[in-house]
């Protein structure tokens, strides 16, 4: 199978996503900037600031990766907990570098390769239906921002045979759900939510749809208890 590139490969989602692709014999390559500890293939490039990411895409060409990639999937993402009249200009860049611009970046620099392969991009996003949430506004604000992205990408790529795919996760049990929900002052309870390992499983089933037909959108809730 062809290369799948992942970024946030070192969070609870990716962690789970990665270990599940090579279990389904992919080739995974991790973008970000602490993937030297992981067992595959990683690539340096600080999602919070897009224009490295040429630098890191070159690598890969330069090594004959680009070539093969078939797959993108952005699992990379932050949660600044601030009301609007606390976040100031850097939270506001630094969350919609992270959430958005890296991955319009990073399908921007990879499309070629994608097109060749007819491959598909996967958006992690957030809850499903998810709107204003006070005290959230930068975090939905970029997750407003990449679902447009992915609407747009989908429309424009179709002819060339790209899928591109949204994936809608409630909450699921990362260390990152349970900042958020402590700085919201509200419980979590890890059991009670999505396990990383079934939502990696999920997004794996989304990059094994046959040619005829695919998931463009996939909400993903915790089962009733």
């Amino acid at each position: 199978m062809g290369n799948v590139l992942v970024t946030g490969a070192t969070g609870g989602i990716g962690t789970a996503l990665v270990s599940a692709l090579v279990a389904a014999g992919h080739r995974v390559i991790a973008v970000g900037r602490d993937v030297g500890r992981l067992s595959v293939r990683g690539i340096e490039a600080d999602l919070a600031e897009p224009g490295t990411l040429a630098t890191a895409v070159r690598a890969l060409e330069d090594a004959g990766d680009l070539g093969d990639v078939q797959a993108l999937v952005h699992c990379a993402g932050i949660s600044p907990v601030e009301a609007v009249a606390e976040a100031g200009p850097e939270t506001w860049r630094r969350t919609m570098a992270v959430n958005v611009a890296s991955a319009a970046e990073l399908v921007r620099l990879t499309l070629p390769a994608l097109r060749r392969s007819k491959g598909h991009v996967i958006f992690v996003n957030a809850s499903p239906g998810m709107t204003g949430v006070p005290r959230w506004s930068a975090f939905v604000a970029s997750k407003a921002a990449l679902r447009e992205l992915a609407d747009s990408l989908r429309e424009e790529e179709a002819a060339q045979g790209i899928r591109v795919t949204t994936v809608y996760p409630a909450a699921t049990a990362t260390d990152l759900l349970g900042e958020v929900r402590s700085a919201f002052g509200r419980p979590y309870d890890p059991g009670a939510c999505i396990q990383p390992r079934t939502l990696a499983a999920m997004i794996v089933w989304v990059l094994s749809a046959p040619a005829d037909a695919y998931a463009c959108e996939l909400s993903v809730l915790p089962s009733p208890r």
